[in-house]
């Protein structure tokens, strides 16, 4: 039976809205570059609505709605497929690489191809999970969609990615953490499948950065001393801006032309349930994207083999973690999690202890 619900899964693109209406402030003399804004808004609308009915249907229906599913082999592989758009705004679009085809020249369809490689392998390797629904899923993605459309966005059943406006946005291929947030946005709709709305909307947020900085993280090799926690570092044109920081919420860029200061809030105490953001989805995720990073950091070596480990444990555990779940039933969450993987008073539940305490979590609020 279908379930109505207004914020089960509005449009979940990586550039949040807040940095779409400065943009559009900065530009209002700018003939041109107000235009290219004003249709990405336009085209965000028109792909939210095709999110908000996939979400409100029931788990018989999405499986239906799905990419098939390859067949099961004693060791699952990934199944990957991109497509180009050709700057329309059509999906899938025309097929330009599938799995044991040789890479064609365009170097946005071979980089969403093994980013989704490795993504794949990251959730099968560390946690057995088979592709996005655990089911051996294929992978969809298309590239140059639509002309100018600065964002990415996974749409319920496949990823799609904008060439970016060549002015604040480069594009949206150039990221491993943007491509494994919005495949992770994925993983989420058929696991914890969090309300997109206040609180559970910026844990969906968070979750998707977490997963998606790890993810760089294991494909770079990179321990929680030398990863720059930076979400979207080359998405954003200028060597000195970033989409978000999970170290420091808030600082991703500062002083930017045409964005201003980056407003993402990093503390309890800084909490803003902002309407025009679902209720702060993207403005508050870095409360606990913030506890994440300070719980790895602390924890030590790699993100993945410890912390990482009790986020998606938490993640996939529907007793603990409600579609509507708190900062705070979350946190619960990851505790539990922790004592069940590395006992009481480990260095692991310690450190996620004194990291939700830092972030303001450490009363009910």
């Amino acid at each position: 039976m279908c379930k109505k619900h207004p914020h089960r899964h509005p449009l979940q693109c990586i550039v949040p809205p807040y940095m779409m209406r400065k943009l559009l402030e900065s530009n209002e003399n700018n003939a041109i570059a107000l235009k290219t804004y004003a249709q990405n808004l336009v085209l965000d609308e028109q792909i939210r609505s095709r999110r908000q009915v996939f979400g409100s249907i029931g788990d018989l229906e999405k499986k239906a709605l799905a990419p098939e599913s390859f067949s099961e082999t004693p060791e699952p592989k990934p199944s990957r497929e991109v497509y180009s758009a050709q700057n329309e705004q059509k999906l899938p679009g025309i097929l330009l690489r599938r799995e044991d085809e040789s890479a064609p020249d365009d170097k946005d369809v071979n980089a969403v191809f093994d980013a989704a490689g490795y993504t794949f392998d990251f959730y099968y390797a560390l946690f057995g999970r088979n592709s996005i629904d655990n089911q051996g899923m294929k992978i969809i993605q298309t590239v140059h969609y639509g002309q100018d459309y600065a964002n990415a966005f996974w749409n319920g059943s496949q990823m799609v990615y904008g060439d970016g406006d060549g002015m604040v946005f480069n594009t949206f291929t150039a990221d491993i953490d943007v491509i494994g947030h919005e495949l992770t946005h994925g993983v989420i709709q058929f696991e914890a499948n969090l309300v997109y709305q206040g609180q559970s909307g910026a844990l969906n947020e968070s979750l998707a950065d977490v997963f998606g900085i790890m993810i760089k993280q294991r494909t770079l090799n990179e321990d929680v001393q030398t990863s720059d926690w930076l979400i979207g570092e080359n998405i954003l044109i200028g060597d000195k801006y970033a989409i978000r920081s999970m170290k420091e919420p808030g600082t991703a860029y500062v002083n930017h032309p045409e964005l201003g200061t980056d407003p993402q809030q990093g503390h309890m105490d800084n909490y803003n349930d902002a309407p025009y953001d679902n209720g702060g989805v993207h403005l508050n995720s870095g409360i606990p994207n913030r506890a994440f990073y300070l719980a790895a950091y602390e924890a030590g070596g790699f993100a993945w083999e410890k912390v990482g480990q009790v986020w998606y444990k938490a993640m996939t555990n529907k007793t603990l973690v409600p579609e509507n779940a708190s900062f705070l039933q979350f946190k619960e969450a990851t505790l539990q999690e922790s004592v069940n993987l590395f006992g009481t008073g480990s260095q692991v539940t310690t450190a996620i202890e004194n990291a939700w305490k830092e972030v303001g979590l450490d009363v009910v609020v």
